[in-house]
């Protein structure tokens, strides 16, 4: 079901705690002198606690902890860099081994609930691949193309430090990089993050461009998660540019792709729309999108564009995006309206990027 894509060929295969099923790891931890029931207490720790070193598991012997911490990593990456918005918006930049000396970055973001008394926990940002194929004009995501498709444990390790930051009460996979072509990494990753750090499938939201094919082969799986579909305009020619890797997919399809995703999974879809200024925020827009969607079970997610400066679009005014709103609402269409968290340290849907890093000395 994925498209090829070669992961580099350096790679460094050392083992981490997270990259070994539970099986794996009990032998690797009787192999350390360990017994078996520590790599159980260990993996909880990590995936339910956010321990991000050994030394944070206090009910593991002080030998052996120092002996894990030497032998056998709980992470592949490092975090190069942290920066906090206004509003507590956290963004990651982590540092995944490439080989060669090399080191591919993606960036993850750990939103905060607005109400700091909520008990709703936070919204967990993450990313599939670094860099992404897709190529969207108004993002940075894909501004240097695909580097290469993250491992399971990759995308895992992003849960792990985002419950390090603080209670997660949901997911968005919405981060760098396209799921649906690396889907069966993401899979493997969400299952974890469902079954051990017990996150339900309905606090979960893959993001895709849509491809159909691909679509209609998952949905009968019934997947643990919420589907949201990125549409960003209701005519052909214009989709085509603005989401450049569907050229030639025509909507109609996508539509019925997330029509038939409702009957197999019972569970409605979110169709995506940027709103980009004097490109698709029209009268004619509107009232073209809720003839698409009309009599569907969807729903339509309006995010306000978040700048990208080499991009050239622009945000609409508040006045544009409520008219849009309005027009939807009274064709009958369920919408919200999303005004991102986190732009002014360029964490906000959109402005995620990959990150280039000082070479490191060979």
């Amino acid at each position: 079901m994925d498209q090829p894509q070669s992961n580099d060929p350096a790679t460094p295969q050392t083992p981490t705690l997270l990259s070994l099923d539970a099986n794996a790891l009990r032998e690797r931890f009787v192999a350390l002198g360990a017994k078996p029931f520590h790599a159980k207490i260990a993996r909880e720790a990590v995936l339910q606690r956010g321990a991000l070193e050994y030394a944070q598991i206090t009910s593991l012997p002080a030998a052996l902890r120092d002996t894990l911490a030497r032998e056998l990593p709980i992470l592949s990456s490092r975090e190069t860099d942290r920066r906090q918005s206004r509003d507590a918006t956290t963004k990651l930049l982590l540092a995944f081994p490439r080989g060669a000396g090399r080191d591919a970055t993606v960036e993850v973001v750990h939103i905060p609930p607005k109400d700091r008394e909520s008990r709703k926990g936070a919204t967990l940002c993450v990313s599939t691949q670094v860099g992404c194929p897709v190529a969207c004009p108004f993002c940075a995501s894909g501004r240097n193309g695909l580097v290469r498709n993250l491992e399971a444990h990759e995308i895992l390790e992003q849960f792990v430090r985002g419950r390090a930051i603080g209670e997660l009460g949901r997911s968005v996979v919405m981060g760098i990089g396209e799921p649906l072509l690396n889907y069966a990494n993401l899979s493997s990753a969400l299952d974890v993050v469902h079954d051990e750090m017990g996150i339900g499938a309905r606090k979960i939201t893959v993001s895709t461009v849509g491809f159909p094919e691909r679509l209609r082969r998952i949905a009968p799986t019934k997947p643990r998660f919420q589907l949201a579909i990125s549409l960003h305009t209701p005519f052909q020619e214009q989709r085509d540019v603005l989401v450049p890797a569907m050229k030639g997919v025509s909507i109609e399809d996508v539509l019925e792709a997330g029509d038939d995703w409702f009957e197999h999974t019972g569970r409605e879809v979110t169709y995506e729309y940027v709103l980009l200024s004097g490109e698709n925020d029209s009268v004619e827009h509107a009232e073209r999108l809720a003839l698409r969607v009309a009599g569907r079970r969807c729903s339509v997610n309006l995010i306000p564009f978040n700048p990208v400066d080499e991009s050239g679009y622009r945000r609409p005014t508040q006045l544009s995006v409520d008219r849009f709103h309005a027009i939807l609402a009274e064709r009958g269409v369920v919408a919200t309206v999303r005004w991102s968290r986190g732009m002014e340290g360029d964490a906000a849907c959109g402005q995620l990027r990959v990150r280039a890093l000082p070479q490191r000395a060979s």
